[in-house]
């Protein structure tokens, strides 16, 4: 008979949500080559993984989140095509695996309220300002080998605010013993998922990928020295002792892209110009402009594309991905001087005339795009843990592990 291994406020966690979830957990573990980790040490953290879920999805239902039919179909078609797939083949796939589609169905529902979740009340409140952004990539300039991002896995000891004397004396201990064992031969991921306070310790302390300016300061002149596979620490800071391992490391490439220099003419369509007018009208603006009459002087009098207008419809110089794909396609499509017959778009009815093409050096923009992604996801995931700990903090949670019926 199914029991009650938590309860969570005004809902339950349940003995086979717990077996399914360190199941799930031991497999993604044995995967990174962790096999040897005592169950009920996994049991612990799945437990702590099932009542942080819980907890959000009561939140979600708080403040009126909810996935509708229509939206969660457009998510499984996604899946599907992404890999490849028809919905009836993605069925199929699942039932090998398993999972019927209806159970598949409301897990993504929850997958997806949790994330509107935390759009919502940690993800849409991050700012990044441009000095954050300039700071990080002086930060990033300053890195020792000039490697620009690492591959990381990480053991984290933790020692509690305010700890005496004594408590960092036993960590430090347990983190020089976990890195002995470590250069003895024995996996990071079991040792991490094991003894880690880091929140990927179930994910065997894997990191992922690191631009170099979201490596901490502590660690990243080691990184730089570090070859594969080389484990180094411990190092302390306020945390705790932590002991990190070289997975893999990117080093820079230059970023050049090709530019296009273009100008337009847009008639959009409304209420008063429907969408044959508004074809009409830019096709006797295309017939002036071959015709000999100025294509600047027309754009100024007649594009409703007011920002590009006063400047005789001129776009200026455009990177790949800047304008809508037909627009884009329709102007690569063109020669140097090479003038497009009417086309339309989401925003109406164009032509388009291309001046110029330049390869670009676009490594500092790309540079500075992906420092404010880094920037965003480091505010975020720290934002996400205390968000998470808040919400556990105000629960009521009471659990029954080592009940035994």
């Amino acid at each position: 008979m199914d029991r009650i291994v938590a309860i969570v406020n005004d809902d339950v966690v349940l003995q086979s949500e717990l077996q399914d979830e360190t199941a799930a957990i031991r497999s993604k573990l044995e995967q990174a080559g962790a096999t040897d980790i005592p169950e009920d040490e996994l049991q612990k953290r799945a437990l702590d993984r099932l009542i942080l879920y819980k907890l959000q999805i009561e939140e979600a239902k708080k403040l009126g989140i909810s996935i509708d039919d229509e939206t969660l179909l457009s998510a499984m078609n996604n899946i599907a095509a992404q890999n490849g797939l028809t919905m009836d083949e993605l069925a199929e796939a699942l039932e090998k695996e398993g999972m019927s589609v209806d159970k598949y169905r409301e897990q993504l529902r929850e997958e997806i309220t949790l994330q509107r979740l935390r759009n919502r009340e940690v993800i849409s409140r991050i700012q990044v300002t441009k000095a954050e952004v300039d700071n990080y990539l002086a930060h990033a300039e300053q890195n020792p080998g000039g490697r620009e991002a690492y591959h990381i896995r990480h053991i984290l000891i933790a020692t509690p605010d305010g700890a005496s004397s004594e408590e960092i004396a036993k960590a430090r201990k347990q983190a020089v013993d976990i890195l002995q064992r470590l250069k003895k031969g024995e996996n990071f991921a079991a040792l991490a998922s094991r003894y880690s306070a880091g929140r990927q310790a179930l994910d065997g302390g894997d990191l992922g990928w690191l631009e170099a300016g979201q490596v901490p300061s502590l660690f990243l002149s080691e990184l730089a020295e570090m070859e594969r596979g080389d484990v180094r620490g411990p190092f302390h800071a306020a945390s705790g002792f932590h002991i990190i391992k070289l997975e893999d490391y990117k080093g820079g490439d230059r970023n050049i892209i090709k530019q296009t220099h273009a100008r337009h003419i847009l008639i959009r369509t409304d209420e008063l110009t429907s969408d044959d007018d508004a074809r009409n009208r830019l096709e006797q603006l295309y017939q002036r402009i071959k015709g000999g009459e100025d294509f600047a002087a027309l754009a100024r009098a007649h594009s409703d594309d007011k920002g590009s207008a006063i400047k005789g419809g001129d776009l200026g110089w455009v990177s790949p991905g800047n304008l809508v794909p037909k627009f884009e396609e329709v102007m690569d499509a063109l020669p140097v001087g090479g003038l497009s017959e009417p086309f339309r778009t989401q925003f109406g009815w164009h032509i388009v005339q291309v001046l110029e093409r330049r390869d670009f050096d676009a490594t500092d923009e790309v540079k500075r795009n992906k420092a404010k992604l880094a920037l965003r996801k480091r505010k975020a995931d720290e934002a996400l843990q205390l968000y998470l700990r808040k919400l556990r903090d105000q629960a009521f949670v009471e659990t029954h592990l080592e009940d035994r019926y």
